[in-house]
């Protein structure tokens, strides 16, 4: 099949970008990488879109250190997030998240902010952006927003962007001294969707676990944070499974998964003690 898209263009700034989506009656669509979006389009699962290019936008794109916060635009490649030293400093999660990110053409055009937005409950970027408690910056008609990760992912799908709004960068708090953050999945072959995987972090504070590919949205485990920070491994996976509620699927069944997701905790668990030997 060929997209069929409403319209085209190119904003020169995030206001101009504003500005377009306003007059397009609804039918708005930001372009960034468009690895999503025109795979979408060409299934003909969203048409007579008209498409917003935000990808030459000045200043959307970059790592930024800002102190006790990394600064990532919104069109930084998955490959440039990968690759950066700060990235790999002070959120290695996103680092380690990358290397699972389908294929390397994909990682090269493919956008964290657009991963972000799509809201994919399979993919990577939204559960590492949840276990590092990370904050979403939007922009929109009324001025700037901010939006906490955990209030950002609503739906398969859905987010807490208005139609109207662009996301234009995440703040990440910089790993502190002695922290271990680690990302295990499983899928059936490199490049595929996970059929399931988790997010764990190991501050002084405590534990941070998501979960993701087991609902419609990344699943920060509150009840398994706290067995895990009891010491209490057998009892973290039996709550991790009490937690879940997945979707069967052609290619794995819901208990399949659950039993997954409490391999993967372990698994998680045990490389975060190795690190800290």
């Amino acid at each position: 099949m060929k997209a069929s898209a409403g319209g085209y263009a190119r904003a020169r700034d995030v206001r101009h970008a504003l500005d377009l989506l306003a007059a397009s009656d609804g039918m708005g669509r930001i372009l960034a990488g468009g690895q999503s979006l025109v795979a979408a389009m060409n299934m003909r699962l969203s048409e007579g879109d008209m498409l917003v290019d935000i990808s030459r936008i000045d200043g959307l794109a970059g790592v930024t250190d800002e102190g006790a916060v990394l600064r990532i635009g919104a069109l930084t490649r998955h490959a440039d997030v990968g690759a950066d030293p700060l990235v790999r400093a002070h959120a290695p999660l996103l680092s380690a998240a990358v290397d699972h990110i389908a294929h390397a053409a994909i990682r090269n055009r493919g956008t964290i902010g657009g991963a972000l937005a799509h809201a994919d409950p399979a993919a990577e970027f939204p559960a590492c952006i949840l276990a590092l408690g990370a904050t979403l910056h939007a922009e929109g008609p009324e001025g700037t927003r901010e939006i906490a990760a955990e209030d950002f992912f609503q739906d398969v799908f859905t987010t807490a962007l208005a139609e109207d709004e662009i996301l234009t960068a995440v703040t990440i708090p910089k790993a502190e001294t002695g922290e271990v953050q680690v990302l295990e999945e499983v899928a059936r072959r490199s490049g595929d969707y996970a059929l399931a995987g988790m997010c764990l972090v190991k501050r002084s504070a405590g534990h941070r676990l998501t979960v993701f590919s087991v609902g419609p949205t990344p699943l920060l485990a509150t009840d398994v944070m706290a067995a895990l920070d009891a010491g209490d491994m057998d009892g973290a996976v039996a709550a991790l499974k009490d937690a879940l509620d997945p979707p069967s699927d052609t290619q794995a069944s819901a208990a399949y998964r659950k039993h997954l997701a409490g391999v993967l905790l372990r698994r998680a668990v045990a490389r975060i003690g190795e690190q800290q030997a």
